[in-house]
């Protein structure tokens, strides 16, 4: 009995010195929650675990079994001993503190740097040529597309990987921050839990990835509206105003909003720099033969393109820029002063001497008006005008043509092309007064119908037209035309608006024949046999249109020549189809002649062995007559030529409102001969896609178009469809030789038939 006594007070103490340590940890970590920010002890948070438990079975033990509790004794003796208390102080502790947050920090930052530094997708790119490396053009051989899958898109050659590249990925690309999201058809990688649990993957299809958040959506629309969330959250930075932005050598000053006509009023499209490119070298060819050109940009907005004018061509042009809005106006004499481009405004010259540009040019003062467009094209005369005002040109045509000057220019830029393009109809019966329909060739039937409106404009001043230049590419259409003076020009130039008769079943289409008398069945012109063989009504008239030419073979040369002289690679793909075009004529068949470039500005010049030599423009100062036109080896197309238009001329001959003809003093008695019906282009084209046949494999377009030439036809491509022909045959011809250039698929025939 007494050693079980002395047993009970063994426990008894024990209990205590537990109860005691727990109310020390306890007071521990109050004090640490409460005042300090010392993480506690491990050691203390096990060992006060231990004593709870060994108090619990304690309790449970029975007080009559002596041995289980020296047994657990013996126990909390050993943990005690293996596991002391550690006591550290204050300083200690910090320390602790302090090694323990340091890596927490440095992976965090490690974590942040790694999102920063994050690679982007493949699929957003800075400019063109970097797609082009991604694609290895370079190389040879075929190569697959970057951003689509072989079951998409095979692997090919340079040349077809370049169009695909350039028309599918990075026409439709969405511009942000000095980069582009080119589409991608990649097989992304996007996990979804299927009904069973499971994740599996999910391929896209054309989509977009996000710069800011790497998120995938399918439309454009709406990935520009992602963006401009992303802008209006903040994630995304958002550019400095004013910015600089360069073009062609030339530096000019955006505002907010630059590219929204409905939010700013100093507009300025960066997508329209081929419009700039090819009106300057429409001027750039006419400063070459009358100098010095009194030239108006009637809308200038911020000035880029009157600037431009004045920097590359010096003292061959003198530059008026006009804009009705002040704000503009600040915008395009800021403008001035940025590129060192003397300015007149007000009829007051600012201080300082005309400035030089990089190349030693001499660039003249530039002068500013602020008035509406209509009224200063009525105050003054000028031998080259451009219009580019906010959707229809209607309105301003009558202004322009009022006080042009004889073989004068006036360029017009339409992007109204819900209008020309088939989509408004009755918006084009009312700026056009043209009833037109959807069709295979509407790009082609909307620029004959703002032609017709502008040869109807010069119709009205007693003038007639020659176009020149007729461009229908992205989101605008620029039509180029030269001024002829006179009542009877003008007599020529309504001859031919005609009307269009159009087979809405098989797509056939030829003018209408001119006469005064009413015919009974007009449709019966129409070289197809739809109106007899079909029930109803198959044809539609359509019109009034231009049934004229659309372009001039020898001004396109021109053209062609000052993108080598300035440097402007981008643009020579399109010209070259322009001429060839205009010639209706395969490329193989055609010479483009490339100058030896001896110096930054070089020119061309005929000699008598008909070969193309270099002549510096110093040398060429001296000379009263210059003519430009390449060489071309084929007689015929010498002839078509100079029957056709001789483009350039010399300052004289402009001077005095004539023009020398060949041969004139031999045969001065001889009439003026009509241009012949083969000189000029077949009107419109077919798609050879459209008119294809199911299950037969039609021919690639470059081999078709010689096989048309072979069969004794015109034919060529046309920049308005990549898949249309322009040929001088009926639609029965076009399909009896592609149909006999067209092989059967096969597909779904077993063997043993035919």
């Amino acid at each position: 009995s007494n050693m079980a006594d002395e047993q009970r007070v063994n426990l008894d103490l024990l209990h205590q010195e537990d109860t005691e340590s727990t109310d020390l940890t306890t007071n521990g970590n109050f004090e640490a929650v409460d005042g300090k920010t010392e993480p506690t002890f491990p050691g203390k948070k096990v060992q006060n675990e231990d004593s709870i438990d060994a108090n619990q079975t304690s309790e449970e033990t029975p007080q009559g079994d002596e041995e289980s509790s020296a047994c657990l004794l013996e126990e909390e003796t050993k943990t005690e001993s293996q596991e002391p208390v550690m006591v550290q102080s204050e300083g200690e502790i910090r320390a602790e503190d302090e090694q323990v947050v340091e890596p927490v920090l440095k992976s965090n930052e490690e974590a942040s740097s790694v999102h920063n530094v994050e690679e982007k997708h493949i699929s957003i790119l800075k400019t063109l040529e970097d797609l082009e490396e991604l694609a290895d053009l370079n190389g040879t051989g075929k190569k697959p597309c970057p951003l689509c899958p072989e079951e998409k898109f095979k692997p090919c050659y340079s040349h077809k990987l370049r169009r695909h590249i350039q028309n599918l990925h990075w026409k439709v690309s969405v511009e942000f921050e000095d980069c582009r999201m080119c589409i991608c058809h990649l097989t992304c990688r996007v996990v979804k839990p299927n009904q069973d649990g499971e994740q599996s993957l999910v391929r896209l299809g054309a989509h977009y990835h996000c710069i800011v958040c790497s998120a995938t959506i399918a439309r454009r629309t709406d990935m520009v509206s992602h963006i401009k969330r992303h802008m209006n959250k903040g994630g995304a930075k958002e550019k400095s105003y004013p910015e600089i932005m360069k073009e062609g050598g030339t530096n000019i000053q955006l505002l907010p909003n630059y590219s929204t006509p409905q939010k700013t009023e100093t507009f300025f499209n960066p997508k329209m720099k081929m419009n700039r490119q090819l009106i300057f070298c429409t001027l750039a060819a006419v400063a070459r033969i009358r100098k010095p050109v009194e030239c108006l940009d009637a809308f200038g907005s911020t000035g880029i393109m009157g600037l431009q004018w004045a920097k590359h061509l010096g003292k061959a042009v003198k530059v008026t820029i006009n804009d009705i809005n002040e704000k503009s106006i600040k915008m395009i004499l800021e403008n001035c002063h940025i590129n060192k481009i003397k300015v007149m405004f007000n009829g007051k010259t600012d201080d300082g001497d005309d400035f030089d540009d990089e190349e030693g040019n001499y660039c003249g003062p530039v002068e500013v008006t602020n008035m509406d467009a209509n009224v200063i094209m009525h105050l003054r005369a000028f031998d080259f005008i451009h219009l580019d005002p906010f959707g229809t040109a209607v309105n301003f045509l009558d202004a322009a043509f009022r006080n042009v000057r004889h073989l004068g220019i006036v360029s017009v830029t339409s992007t109204d092309i819900g209008t020309f393009y088939s989509k408004s109809l009755n918006v084009a019966v009312r700026h056009y007064g043209c009833n037109i329909v959807r069709t295979e060739y509407y790009k082609e039937l909307g620029a004959r119908m703002v032609i017709a409106a502008i040869a109807r404009a010069a119709a009205r001043c007693n003038k007639g037209i020659e176009v020149l230049l007729s461009v229908a590419v992205e989101h605008f259409l620029l039509i180029v035309v030269r001024v002829l003076r006179g009542p009877t020009q003008a007599d020529e130039t309504v001859k031919k608006i005609r009307h269009l008769l159009h087979c809405q079943w098989c797509e056939e289409r030829v003018f209408q024949k001119e006469g005064t008398m009413l015919e009974e069945k007009p449709y019966h012109q129409l070289p197809c046999d739809c109106q007899n063989s079909m029930p109803g009504k198959t044809a539609v008239q359509l019109g009034p249109l231009w049934s004229g030419s659309l372009f001039s073979t020898g001004f396109l040369r021109n053209m062609y020549f000052e993108t080598m002289l300035h440097g402007l690679e981008e643009l020579q793909p399109l010209l070259k189809t322009l001429i060839c075009e205009a010639e209706c004529t395969i490329m193989k068949q055609f010479d483009f002649p490339i100058p030896k470039k001896q110096s930054n500005q070089v020119n061309w010049r005929k000699e008598p062995d008909t070969e193309v030599t270099v002549v510096p423009l110093p040398a060429l100062a001296a000379q009263t007559s210059v003519d430009c036109t390449p060489q071309v080896q084929d007689d015929t197309d010498e002839k078509r030529e100079d029957e056709k238009s001789p483009v350039l001329h010399t300052t004289e001959d402009f001077a005095a409102g004539k023009r020398k003809r060949k041969n004139r003093d031999d045969q001065p008695g001889r009439k003026k001969q009509k241009q012949h019906a083969h000189t000029e282009h077949p009107p419109f084209y077919y798609s050879i896609h459209r008119h294809s046949f199911k299950g037969m494999n039609i021919p690639k377009l470059n081999k078709f178009l010689q096989y048309l030439v072979d069969a004794g036809f015109r034919g060529s491509r046309t920049h308005f469809d990549p898949t249309g022909v322009r040929t001088d045959a009926s639609l029965q011809q076009f399909k009896a030789t592609l149909m006999a250039h067209s092989t059967a698929t096969h597909t779904g025939m077993q063997k043993g038939e035919s």
